[in-house]
């Protein structure tokens, strides 16, 4: 098997990885371009083996970025192809603002976006036909592509000189402003410009969309995959919508879902009256389907087959919208014509009377049927109807799923059929025990005497533990109580002699006729006497716990940092001082000042006690 071998292994396992780790699906691109394009990126990091290759973009996940931009080829330009956009511009777009009329929403999706320009391009044909203010207020431009990096350089609506030149020089000067040496599209025109990251080969696509842009990129993709992409094209245009591809694209295989309008432009409209079930089986195949006609004689009686079932039925497709429901269905649960194709989510039926989306979700991953029973659903006139319910994946090939059939089958006359025997059985069998029981009663009531003097005599047992316990509890009670009035006479003793001790310390301070002053090791007010507070104008409580040396009073207490770092480091043991002060009265006084240590446990100086009294100048 040569490298360049379509259906190399090695080749699909980088795919397949491509898929798991980053989410990029690329199997349904064409394997010559692609596999180029792979190459050519190897060869970049001088690797010839796809086995390698992998190992490399495990070590090196910053390569992730460089291979995809190497395979998605982000070419484009505004006005590309120039006579294509001229007839969008005089033909299409009239027609689908004349279908609209004044007030009705304009919506276009410009799928493979790359970097902005052709999404740029579509705003202001569209702003010229309509007037910026009606384009603001109508228009909504989806852009999207896979790629982040360009979606980011899209978002931000800048271009160089050089990528402005196909833009008319009458269109430049009205949509874009200059900045430096680049140009900024319009912000207010640009806020109805939507982008995001869209996978068209797995995404679900927009709907709604009078105009779809898909340029040059389904020719990187293979047959099926177009195919697939093209029927949802499909799906998401309106009635009259219109398709428009680049100049290497055709639909000459798939005329049954577009019709040329314009081939050498490659602008296409949508081909009405596609069922819905044929919508969903060219979404799931991209195959070619046939429009359903009067002679279509045995896909119709199918279809009449299927809405005269005596069972209701309705199947949703893989999309998750309400593809067909049969009549028993939609008189079940209320479902009109326009429900076809709604979300299935937006529907009663799809949680009353049960919870059908995950358990749809469920038979999609498991792959086979699931069933639910005894459902009850509350009818109109109050009656209650037992539904039994399964859910069917719906597989094509043994591989594809394209949706899952729903089926409701009442059973509720089966089940009031068993309840009434059920009923029956349980009254026979009811008597029945009544007999045995009184025979079996006769027996215990001897049993339950004997055994209820047994648990007495157990319950005297365990009363009798259980006082004892409690008796010893009671003793360590006391115990603990007699231990804690002992302490709590001598607190109160020790309380009392604190409280004589206090008072004489009070006295003795209250009666000196000088200031008295304790600090702390760290200089914080302990003891301000009276005296003190007569000298210099501030209570205890205000300057308790306070460094001395930051109070804000007459004397000036900086004088005394020296001497009191003296006391803490024991190099003192006596200090006097005489200095000028301003007692508070305002009045200039001499203050004599005498210092001594404050000696604590182990005999270490704890903190200083100050003396201060009025001297004689």
């Amino acid at each position: 098997m040569t490298r360049e071998d379509p259906q190399d292994p090695k080749f699909e396992a980088l795919l397949d990885y491509l898929r798991r780790s980053r989410g990029f699906d690329f199997t349904g691109y064409k394997r010559s371009s692609l596999m180029r394009r792979v190459r050519k990126r190897m060869h970049d990091v001088s690797l010839e083996d796809y086995v390698d290759y992998m190992d490399f973009l495990e070590v090196h996940p910053e390569e992730f970025a460089h291979l995809f931009n190497t395979i998605l080829i982000n070419v484009t330009s505004f006005f590309r192809d120039p006579a294509g956009w001229e007839h969008l511009a005089k033909e299409v777009i009239p027609n689908i603002l004349a279908d609209k009329g004044k007030d009705g929403s304009v919506r276009v999706w410009s799928a493979g976006c790359a970097s902005g320009e052709e999404a740029y391009t579509l705003a202001m044909l569209l702003a010229e036909a309509m007037g910026s203010q009606d384009f603001i207020q109508r228009v909504k431009i989806y852009a999207t592509d896979v790629d982040e990096e360009a979606l980011a350089q899209a978002r931000q609506a800048v271009y160089t000189e050089k990528e402005l030149e196909p833009v008319p020089t009458e269109l430049r000067n009205a949509y874009f402003t200059r900045t430096n040496h680049r140009y900024g599209f319009r912000v207010d025109l640009r806020r109805s410009v939507i982008f995001g990251r869209h996978d068209l080969v797995q995404d679900a696509p927009i709907s709604h969309l009078d105009l779809l842009v898909c340029r040059n990129t389904l020719m990187y993709l293979n047959a099926e995959t177009q195919g697939r992409i093209l029927a949802r094209f499909h799906f998401a245009l309106n009635e009259s919508g219109y398709l428009f591809l680049g100049k290497a694209e055709m639909l000459l295989t798939h005329s049954n879902l577009f019709m040329q309008k314009d081939v050498k432009c490659r602008l296409f409209q949508k081909v009405n009256g596609l069922s819905t079930r044929n919508h969903i089986m060219a979404i799931a195949h991209g195959a070619d389907v046939e429009l359903v006609t009067p002679v279509d004689r045995n896909l119709r009686m199918k279809d009449l087959a299927f809405d005269s079932s005596l069972l209701a039925k309705v199947v949703v497709d893989v999309t998750g919208h309400l593809a067909v429901a049969n009549e028993l269905a939609r008189r079940y649960f209320g479902l009109v014509a326009k429900d076809i194709g709604r979300p299935f989510h937006e529907l009663e039926v799809s949680y009353r009377p049960a919870e059908l989306r995950s358990l749809i979700d469920r038979c999609y991953l498991e792959r086979r049927p699931i069933k639910i029973a005894k459902v009850e659903r509350n009818l109109p006139d109050g009656q209650i109807q037992f539904l039994e319910i399964t859910v069917l994946p719906l597989i094509h090939n043994g591989d594809t799923v394209l949706g899952a059939s729903i089926t409701f089958n009442d059973v509720t006359a089966s089940y009031r059929l068993q309840a009434d025997l059920l009923r029956t059985n349980q009254e026979l069998e009811t008597a029945n025990e009544e007999l045995q029981s009184a025979h079996e009663e006769l027996e215990t009531t001897n049993e339950e005497l004997q055994s209820t003097n047994e648990e007495l005599e157990t319950t005297n047992e365990e009363l009798q533990s259980t006082n004892e316990e409690l008796e010893t509890m009671n003793e360590e009670l006391q115990s603990t109580n007699e231990e804690l009035e002992t302490m709590n006479s001598e607190l109160r003793e020790l309380t009392s002699e604190l409280n004589i001790a206090n008072a004489f310390l009070r006295s003795i301070l209250s009666s000196l006729n000088c200031g008295v002053v304790v600090v702390d090791h760290r200089g914080r007010v302990l003891v301000w006497n009276h005296k003190a507070e007569d000298l210099w104008g501030l209570r205890a409580d205000e300057v308790q716990g306070q460094a001395l040396l930051d109070l804000d009073i007459g004397l000036p207490v900086e004088q005394l940092r020296e001497p009191l770092r003296a006391f803490l480091d024991a190099r003192m043991e006596f200090h006097e001082l005489q200095t000028d002060a301003t007692n508070r009265r305002g009045k200039p006084i001499s203050c004599r000042i005498a210092m001594t240590p404050l000696v604590g446990n182990k005999d270490e100086h704890a903190g200083t006690v100050l003396l201060m009294y009025e001297a004689a100048k």
